[in-house]
């Protein structure tokens, strides 16, 4: 589609014409706008605390790229999804900057994971360095990446903490994968998806304030409620635990107000400890530092593994299942029919071992290993969900015998830290589809 002399702002304020989508990325061209992010417990008709704002991004105006979302499916059509990106967080930077935000205020910043691992286009460099510096950064992901990939997620959210910066899971509850995928991330903030806030009634209501909460309660993070426009809103937000809000009752996405710079904020968005990082261990190591191991065969460690695969079919609360199996030729038949059927309502099922296409079976995700792969000598089944975790970790001892009489020293855990641990090794491992 072409526009033929609209006129748009670029990042240094510069006038230029508009006529494809190229035009809007080659000028960066976007502009940002802001929404508070206040504390439910302040907030009365005549003053709220604000200790954040979250940036959003607006294509120019009066062009077909002026809503968002047309703008980054332009963008992905042209291959240049992960460059938009980097542009959209470097204006809302730019503007938290030039705007003088105080070191109290947190700056919400959405971000695609993929887009993190791209570098950064040489000439945002400088205000992405400016912005480490100076503002306090919580970047926003969404779950979609875990299918796609999963390592992606959980390397952004590593690279966003490496800055000094918090991370937040956007959209909680909008899918039952997300609830799954918290663990994983390890948010500071959780954000409940704005159609819970508004409708938080039912099972499934139910179902996402209780895993929020248990995760809250566990990590220490807060918990936003998004979409609160009414005061029903704002008590639905509350009932469910959150502590921030963010929506219309408090305040439309606008410019920063004029007096933001002069503000005297006490820090209202506090991050949690980060979760420890693999640093290339397999499952077996992490757990076998921490638990004493035993000797067992394979017969004796089957129903071990049966027991964990029972526990990921739970489609109220579906679980990640991730399975190394050494060798492709160990994922026999019925244990493909077991893994077909859990895949069907799971959050992510992943297999690895060796000759294992990218689909060994219906809605499993493969990873092969090459030979000398240090994962190739484990035998390991892990299952994360929003309550519960468990791990079987084996380390094959060699024999040459009988298959069911290979022996293995294993260690079986349900530390819920230890078995997160071992289960984010396991999702470096996975390739991208």
């Amino acid at each position: 589609m072409q526009v033929v002399g609209a006129e748009a702002r670029d990042m240094e304020g510069r006038t230029t014409i508009i006529r494809t989508v190229e035009d809007v990325l080659d000028a960066r061209a976007v502009t940002t706008v802001f929404q508070p992010i206040v504390r439910l417990d302040s907030w009365n008709h005549r003053r709220q605390e604000v200790v954040g704002y979250e940036a959003l991004t607006r294509g120019p105006a009066g062009t077909p790229w002026e809503e968002p979302l047309r703008l980054f499916e332009a963008a992905a059509q042209r291959g240049r999804l992960a460059e938009l990106d980097w542009v959209c967080r470097a204006a809302a930077y730019r503007a938290a900057i030039d705007a003088g935000l105080p070191a109290g205020l947190t700056l919400f910043v959405n971000a695609e994971p993929a887009a993190l691992g791209v570098p950064c286009p040489p000439d945002l460099a400088p205000t992405i360095l400016d912005a480490q510096l100076r503002l306090r950064v919580v970047t926003e992901m969404t779950e979609r990446a875990i299918g796609h990939d999963p390592a992606a997620l959980l390397t952004a959210a590593e690279a966003c903490r490496g800055s000094g910066w918090g991370v937040a899971l956007d959209d909680v509850g909008a899918e039952p994968a997300s609830l799954s995928v918290m663990p994983f991330v390890h948010p500071d903030v959780v954000k409940l998806d704005r159609h819970l806030t508004q409708d938080a009634q039912g099972a499934y209501a139910a179902r996402v304030v209780n895993a929020v909460v248990a995760y809250a309660e566990r990590s220490g993070g807060a918990v936003l409620a998004e979409g609160v426009e009414t005061p029903a809103h704002l008590a639905a937000a509350l009932g469910m635990g959150a502590t921030l809000g963010q929506g219309w009752l408090f305040g439309r996405p606008g410019p920063l107000p004029p007096d933001v710079a002069g503000r005297r904020c006490p820090l209202g968005v506090p991050f949690v400890a980060p979760p420890s990082s693999p640093g290339g261990r397999t499952p077996y190591e992490i757990v076998a530092a921490r638990r004493p191991t035993a000797e067992a065969t394979k017969r004796m460690l089957l129903p071990l593994s049966r027991y964990l695969e029972a526990k990921a079919q739970d489609p109220a609360e579906p679980p990640m299942l991730l399975a190394s199996f050494q060798e492709g030729r160990y994922l026999t038949p019925a244990t493909a029919r077991r893994y077909a059927a859990i895949a069907e309502t799971a959050a992510l099922v992943a297999v690895l071992g060796t000759e294992l296409p990218s689909a060994p079976v219906p809605g499993v995700r493969g990873t092969a290993l090459a030979g000398d792969d240090p994962l190739r000598g484990e035998w390991n089944v892990i299952v994360v969900g929003p309550h519960f975790a468990g791990a079987l970790v084996a380390r094959d001892l060699a024999d040459t015998g009988p298959d069911a009489e290979r022996r293995f020293t294993y260690a079986l855990t349900y530390d819920r830290d230890l078995v997160l641990d071992a289960a984010r090794a396991m999702l470096h491992w996975i390739v991208p589809t």
